[in-house]
């Protein structure tokens, strides 16, 4: 896939629903949204757009989280 992109080529049509679909199956098979930019090469806020148009629902950013503590008893 990377190899048909030329960075900063605009990706319009087939090729853009072809891209989108295979950017949703690989989100939602566990890849962040950095490993995709960099696998074919284009900004992160591309390939956030590109997933949002697919309707993918987002995952969150991760991380510590604040809350209460779960009880092990």
């Amino acid at each position: 896939m990377a190899e048909t992109l030329k960075k900063g080529s605009r990706v319009t049509g087939t090729a853009r629903e072809k891209l989108a679909a295979d950017l949703k199956k690989k989100y939602d098979g566990g890849a962040s949204i950095r490993a995709l930019a960099e696998e074919t090469g284009r900004s992160y806020g591309f390939v956030h757009r590109m997933l949002s148009e697919s309707g993918v629902t987002l995952r969150g950013r991760g991380g510590a989280t604040r809350g209460k503590k779960s009880t092990s008893a």
